[in-house]
């Protein structure tokens, strides 16, 4: 039982955070303008400028379309004759996250990012993306199997 339903909760809490976030990123909205323009005077300090801009690389809308996509494949997974793409966006999203706690714990934005209102988010937005790197690390261990059968389809005839 317990099998059954933890991927569905895992993918559920990953879909749930990467697209609420996406109304944010795609509207341009103020705590997005400060978490990339934050990250963009950071990359161009280092000599990358423009890294995080708008049409930078690795811009909101980069990053929000990968949190999309990855968000696309967990929740088609549930679905039983696409379940190979659980471990595949599981995989994303732990890439997509990985980056994001990076830039939390090693640039100028820190854990506890500035809102819109002037406060701080009391390290929401780092603890979310924590668990997301969580769910996702556990939705690939609860995937093995059918990973496994891709790679070793010779496997599941013996």
């Amino acid at each position: 039982m317990l099998r059954r339903i933890m991927p569905v909760a895992l993918t559920l809490y990953i879909a749930f955070v990467f697209i609420q976030s996406l109304f944010f990123k795609f509207t341009d909205s103020p705590e997005t303008q400060y978490i990339f323009g934050t990250l963009d005077v950071w990359g161009a300090s280092l000599g990358w400028p423009g890294l995080f801009a708008h049409d930078g690389i690795f811009s909101q809308y980069v990053v929000g379309t990968g949190e999309l996509i990855a968000s696309t494949l967990v929740l088609a997974g549930l679905i039983e004759r696409l379940r190979i793409l659980r471990p595949i966006g599981a995989l994303m999203a732990m890439g997509v996250i990985s980056g994001a706690i990076f830039f939390h714990l090693f640039t100028p934005l820190g854990i506890s990012v500035l809102n819109a209102d002037g406060t701080h988010d009391g390290g929401e937005l780092f603890a979310l993306a924590c668990g997301v790197w969580i769910a996702s690390a556990a939705l690939l261990w609860l995937s093995r199997d059918t990973i496994l059968e891709r790679l070793a389809p010779q496997r599941r005839a013996a």
